[in-house]
């Protein structure tokens, strides 16, 4: 009896295995063969080489649009969905009540709306453009012969594609990059409330010795406050408690660039974006060819990545020019605090008048629970979104929000032929604000700043939330184009970024301060960069892949010099001997670098929470807001020691130093194996999952996640690395001689876990291996067909 109730589970378990495995099978992209797709003028081409790189073949642009979204929904619909319902709230309708915090956070900017009013002001020519995508993704859709398997583990349906979900994707990479900096500034407002200003500045200058902007231009960090202004002696320990400072890898990006006087003749041009690694890879490897409308005879041929939910080439190389983009960490939003009237809180005042807030109901659709309805105030400047530390009523201005903060003139690029027309391009285009670097064939670079800047008027701080209730304070539309900052072929034809400053003086007040990353990576690309007189396409690849520890060296020294002043114990002993492993890298084996990181963390905790003690003491709500120049500050406590910024606690500097030591050596001895077991690979191994695979059982996840590789690199380097962040994309290319360019992806080029581009490229992108930047020999040929197309024809 027992062994018939085994063979029928047993028989059981593979009939549901091989009913999800032919369930799987049915919802694989069409790879070979022909197929139709209404709307189409005539045949487009499509080939994929051995990685799933997609070469789209067509008559026209607008061809190829529909094609590519023919291509994207049956590859990446899931993903497209999933980026469009984060930008505008509605994940819920998916996830069920576990996404209505998401849902909740997201739809107070109502950008579903917003989407909708973008829409109607686009030029008719991207209007086409993204009809044609549309309809595209919507036949790719349906001629799936089942839904893909997210919608059957859900068990809902996919909802067709509209054109304004294409602006959702945009205004989703908004959120990506620059709404990170709203918290930061509440974080900052606390600050300034709370601190003397003398603190205040200490604490949050832009920049210092790390800076590396293209100007050469150097900032003095401040002096730390005196005595009289700012005494730590009298803090408790009590006061001490953990106020959140941490330090992670910030959304951006390495971009450099040489010139033809120091290459073959053509400029090179490097680009890794960095951002949360996914299953699959946030970028699609494509290739757009059509015929040149301005030339007989000629061809349009860009070769890069394409974002699924866009028709668009986000970066790459068209023959004559390519492009990549870094975050440039301009100030793009202002708190604005909002003055409501004492008899009347449905009222504020704006210039000299009551005005009335805005009430917006947005009804949150929640699988399986009922719905639920957010209410929204908004003001004419932005929704009221948050409170001051006065309890002053806050309202968002964003350029996301603008009227014309999302357009498609980024695709005007696969034509520009120089990189005059390239920068005109930039300026104009709909998209989160970006560090443009590019090259040209003849060997020109440029860099400039890639989307919308707001114009702002009136004396005020954008740092900090502002009265705006006066005429003459606020924003005034966007910065024109000749007010940009640009930069051609500068003397020593390099350019280079890692999302830190650029540049100094008018220029940098019209960008605004938000965040900029210390310069130490910039630096280090910078210094490389002048390290040698001639480049190739590999010469920038190995800047890229540098993972030289260079921060941290006068960090091993301050650790060697505290262990040495003292005594002798079993923890001292242990670092000191791990320590002589140390060769400047953060290589996967190397214990030493992480013992000196964790080090340098908890030096950097430890001082920070006592100098913002008082903060957390006045609002025990506050967080240490992201502080990217916190080194400066630290570093310059350390080498001048000031008794009176030391907390009560710490007899001395040498104390509190080797207190924090101590602490990372025990907490490694705790764990199996010792400090000697606490390789740098232990804790940065990769863990890029897919976006479901939490949810499904362990063996299930394991096999849709990407493995769990140790990883080389870390934050303050140009091989930015973390566990699930870093380079989305990596590559090297010379503009018209893109065969001898470089890419690597992360995470694949299909969505489909039967594809065979599943996880394609992933263990290139893990290794650094060199792939070509062009697509390979097509090994699958798809013919996309007008419906009424015959065979004879």
């Amino acid at each position: 009896m027992l062994r018939k109730s085994l063979f029928f589970l047993s028989a059981l378990v593979m009939v549901i295995l091989l009913t999800a495995w032919s369930l799987l099978k049915g919802s694989l992209p069409v790879y070979e063969g022909e197929q139709s797709v209404p709307g189409l003028t005539d045949i487009v081409t499509v080939e994929r080489d051995a990685l799933g790189t997609v070469t789209l073949n067509g008559g026209n642009r607008l061809d190829l649009a529909r094609g590519l979204g023919f291509i994207h929904a049956q590859e990446r619909f899931l993903e497209m969905d999933l980026m469009r319902r984060k930008a505008a709230g509605e994940l819920a309708e998916l996830f069920g009540t576990v996404a209505l915090p998401a849902d909740r956070k997201a739809r107070v900017h109502r950008m579903r709306a917003r989407a909708q009013t973008m829409l109607k002001i686009l030029p008719q020519d991207q209007l086409r453009l993204l009809e044609a995508y549309r309809d595209g993704v919507n036949t790719g859709l349906d001629s799936l012969r089942i839904r893909q398997f997210g919608y059957l583990l859900t068990q809902t349906m996919p909802r067709a594609w509209q054109s304004e979900d294409s602006l959702l994707i945009v205004l989703a990479m908004y959120m990506t990059l620059q709404g990170n900096n709203f918290d930061r500034e509440l974080g900052l407002s606390m600050m300034h409330a709370s601190l003397p200003e003398s603190a205040y500045r200490f604490l949050t200058a832009s920049g210092g010795e790390w800076d590396a902007p293209l100007d050469g231009s150097y900032f003095e960090w401040p002096p730390y406050p005196s005595a009289t202004d700012f005494d730590l002696r009298s803090t408790s320990k009590q006061a001490l408690a953990d106020n959140g400072f941490q330090e992670s890898p910030s959304v951006g990006s390495n971009g450099f660039a040489v010139g033809g006087p120091l290459t073959s003749g053509s400029a090179l041009v490097a680009n890794d974006m960095h951002l949360t690694l996914r299953v699959p890879g946030l970028w699609f490897r494509t290739r757009l060819i059509y015929p040149d409308a301005r030339h007989a005879n000629q061809k349009i041929d860009v070769i890069g990545v394409s974002l699924p939910g866009t028709p668009a080439i986000v970066a790459g190389s068209n023959r004559h020019i390519a492009w990549g983009f870094t975050n440039s960490y301009g100030d793009f939003a202002d708190w604005v605090r909002v003055n409501p009237d004492p008899e009347n809180p449905a009222r504020y005042i704006s210039q000299g008048e009551w005005k009335s807030v805005k009430i917006w109901r947005e009804t949150l659709h929640v699988r399986g629970a009922p719905d639920e309805t957010l209410e929204i105030r908004e003001t004419e400047w932005g929704p009221i979104l948050a409170q001051d530390f006065d309890g002053t009523p806050l309202a968002l201005v964003w350029t996301a929000h603008q009227p014309g903060a999302v357009n498609f003139d980024i695709v005007e690029l696969e034509q520009a032929d120089n990189l005059e027309k390239a920068a005109a391009i930039a300026w104009n285009m709909g998209i989160p604000a970006q560090n443009f670097i590019a090259g040209s064939k003849n060997g020109d670079i440029a860099w400039t700043i890639a989307g919308r800047i707001p114009q702002r008027t009136g004396n005020y701080d954008p740092g900090l939330p502002a009265d705006w209730s006066k005429q003459s304070t606020g924003w005034n539309g966007w910065l024109a184009p000749a007010d940009y900052p640009l930069v051609i072929n500068p003397p020593d034809m390099r350019l280079w970024n890692g999302n830190s400053r650029m540049i100094d003086g008018a220029l940098l007040s019209k960008l605004g301060d938000g965040g900029y990353e210390l310069g130490a990576r910039s630096r280090q690309i910078r210094d490389e960069l002048y390290a040698h007189d001639h480049f190739s396409p590999s010469d920038l690849l190995a800047i890229q892949l540098d993972d030289r520890a260079l921060l941290l060296a006068r960090w091993k020294q301050l650790l060697d010099e505290i262990l040495q002043k003292t005594p002798s114990t079993v923890w001292r002993n242990e670092m000191q001997q791990v320590l002589l492993d140390w060769n400047g890298h953060a290589s996967v084996q190397s214990v030493a670098y992480r013992i000196v990181r964790s080090f340098r963390l908890e030096v950097m905790k430890q001082v920070l929470s006592g100098l913002t003690a008082k903060v957390k003491s006045d609002y025990p709500e506050f967080e240490i807001p992201r502080l990217s120049q916190a080194e400066h500050a630290v570093w310059k406590l350390i080498e001048q020691r000031p008794l009176h910024l030391l907390p009560a606690d710490d007899s001395d500097w040498d104390s509190m130093l080797a207190a924090c030591a101590r602490r990372i050596a025990e907490q490694m001895q705790a764990q199996p194996g010792g400090i000697v077991a606490r390789n740098w690979g232990e804790e940065n191994t990769a863990d890029i999952r897919h976006p479901f695979s939490r949810a499904l059982p362990s063996w299930i996840a394991a096999w849709l996640n990407m493995p769990a590789d140790q990883l080389p690199g870390d934050h303050h380097m140009p091989r930015v690395q973390a566990p699930d962040f870093g380079a989305s994309l990596r590559f090297v290319v010379a503009p018209g001689e893109e065969e001898q360019g470089y890419f690597e992806m992360p995470g694949g080029q299909s969505g489909h876990p039967l594809s065979p581009y599943y996880g394609s490229g992933h263990s290139d992108w893990v290794a650094g291996r060199r792939v070509s930047f062009m697509p390979g020999a097509a090994q699958q040929i798809l013919y996309l067909h007008p419906a009424e197309f015959r065979a004879d024809h």
